[in-house]
């Protein structure tokens, strides 16, 4: 094996083992704001031991789709975190166009959780999976604009792209910037938090991602918890790779970089979810077409401003 391969290795499991860490964080953060001490940082982690010592109980509704639904949830997104580049080193998986899976394995565990959901029969877990299918068509659009940036901007068309990016330019910084930003709103919605969703919210007018895993218990709500934490790890990384300068990094450089991005970005995702109210759902569109709109605008600076198209 490589040193590279072993790089990246090391970083895809140091990835599978912390992403319960991320939303730990982010309730830190909001405790913060609140002027309470909150929950531990690995909450997250006491709570899936708990759930796999339970017992997982399926709707006598459901047609077969409520039990697997976890295990493709969980293997899509595992499945999609082997494309990215981790440890700045190209995935051994990697190939041309590889991006496009990365988000199509991201859209079939949603896809799956949608399908879980309207298997208990519930009206109420279908109204929320209404919501997720609208919402993610609209984020669909603005990911591919920001693709079409990355490939613009590096002359390649998979993951290796995010290795490939750095400041080099006032104009060409505003670019990054504008399409970083519209990455970030989609990373929101995306994984239900704040403006777009409250994931600690139990009002049934107002649930989207809650309300599709009611039914869920024991071993399957450990999945769905963990893959939920696992799917805000890929996006939180998809930023920050995109941000950070090119180079040649040693291993403890790239670390502590990526590692201080992930933490960084994290609290920035906390102090929104406690400075901002959670969005009406006519605004959650408004807010995908600006995101779209942002991801545009950098295309067209980077095209007719900064002329990097290769």
């Amino acid at each position: 094996m490589t040193d590279k391969f072993i790089f990246w290795l090391i970083w895809f499991v140091i990835s599978l083992a912390a992403a319960p860490i991320l939303p730990g964080i982010i309730n830190k953060v909001k405790a913060f704001f609140a002027g309470r001490k909150g929950p531990s940082v690995f909450q997250l982690y006491y709570d899936l031991v708990k759930l796999l010592r339970k017992e997982s109980i399926v709707s006598t509704t459901s047609g077969g789709v409520l039990f697997f639904a976890p295990a493709v949830i969980l293997a899509t997104l595992i499945g999609a975190a082997l494309f990215l580049p981790f440890g700045g080193q190209h995935s051994p998986l990697g190939f041309t166009g590889d991006i496009i899976l990365f988000f199509y394995l991201l859209g079939t565990s949603r896809v799956a959780m949608i399908f879980g959901a309207l298997d208990t029969g519930s009206s109420f877990e279908g109204m929320g999976s209404s919501r997720e299918a609208h919402f993610a068509a609209l984020a669909e659009a603005a990911i591919f604009a920001i693709i079409a940036f990355l490939v613009l901007l590096t002359g390649r068309c998979g993951t290796e792209m995010l290795s490939f990016t750095g400041f080099s330019g006032s104009m060409y910084a505003t670019s990054l910037l504008l399409c970083a930003g519209a990455f970030f709103v989609v990373l929101l919605v995306e994984n239900c938090r704040v403006p777009a969703d409250d994931p600690d919210t139990h009002l049934e007018l107002t649930m989207i991602h809650e309300a599709m895993v009611l039914d869920y218990a024991g071993p399957d709500l450990a999945a769905i918890l963990y893959a939920g934490a696992l799917k805000l790890w890929l996006f939180v990384s998809f930023f920050v790779m995109l941000l950070m300068p090119a180079g040649e990094w040693s291993f403890l450089e790239y670390s502590s970089v990526f590692t201080a991005g992930i933490v960084l970005t994290t609290v920035i995702v906390g102090c929104a979810e406690s400075c901002m109210a959670r969005y009406r759902f006519l605004k959650v569109p408004q807010m995908l077409t600006g995101a779209l709109c942002t991801a545009l605008l950098a295309v067209f600076f980077l095209v007719f401003f900064e002329g990097v198209v290769r």
